[in-house]
């Protein structure tokens, strides 16, 4: 394996599958047999996942709620995201850990690098929910802080689209795509690859990021092998 350690962003609208809004059963073991396949490999992964399937505090925000509190309630919907993939996790008979950046006990071990690490070295499998902890920073900034904090070799960004394009490939069928391409450029060209705190952050740390596609089967495995798939930004 190319990486050994790696941090695995998954967006919360991943999990609901071919629904419209929710978690897919179905979705979610798909994904546990795609982590379980570079597990075996004896990689330590780390997921960080998005809330935006069941809400999104930017979206409430917009339509009259307190930016602050409907921040809270996306950190909340991260969590029980991690939740359900912990359980898919643990039915591949994956060992796995749920942190949360807020405090909730019964449900989650509240984040603790050193804990985290601990885990990582005994090849479980790391969830972290609840963001940042803070309003106004995304899961992405939380997925770069977090990779950063446990020495993650690499971000790999699981998506529904196989790469960066120069623009939308789903509404532009002209778009083309990306194998490698600078942090500069993604920036000179106004390519949405995170949140720019995100970028900027994973950046000024020299921590790579590769965009694949999550959903093809063989994807993940084959990324974190070195393989030539999707788009990776590096210096």
């Amino acid at each position: 394996m190319k990486y050994k350690r790696v941090l695995l962003k998954l967006s919360g609208e991943a999990l609901m599958g071919d629904r419209q809004y929710g978690i897919d059963p179905k979705r979610l073991a798909e994904y546990a047999q795609e982590i379980k396949k570079i597990t075996d490999k004896g990689v330590e992964v780390a997921i960080v996942i998005g809330g935006g399937n069941i809400f999104r505090g930017v979206a409430g925000a917009s339509k009259g709620m307190d930016r602050v509190q409907a921040d809270h309630m996306g950190m909340l919907a991260t969590v029980i995201n991690g939740l359900a993939l912990q359980s898919a996790l643990e039915d591949a008979e994956i060992p796995t850990r749920l942190q949360s950046a807020i405090k909730i006990n019964e449900v989650a071990e509240p984040f603790i690098k050193r804990r985290a690490l601990r885990h990582l070295e005994k090849g479980r499998v790391v969830i972290f929910g609840g963001g940042t902890g803070n309003p106004y920073f995304t899961t992405d900034s939380a997925a770069v802080l977090r990779a950063i904090e446990i020495n993650a070799d690499v971000i790999l960004k699981g998506t529904r689209v196989d790469g960066i394009y120069t623009s939308d490939p789903e509404k532009n069928a002209d778009a083309t795509k990306f194998d490698f391409i600078s942090f500069d450029d993604v920036l000179r060209k106004g390519l949405k690859v995170m949140d720019t705190t995100a970028f900027t952050l994973s950046q000024e740390n020299e921590l790579p990021i590769i965009v694949f596609d999550m959903n093809k089967s063989g994807n993940l495995l084959k990324v974190v092998s070195g393989e030539s798939v999707g788009t990776r930004v590096n210096l």
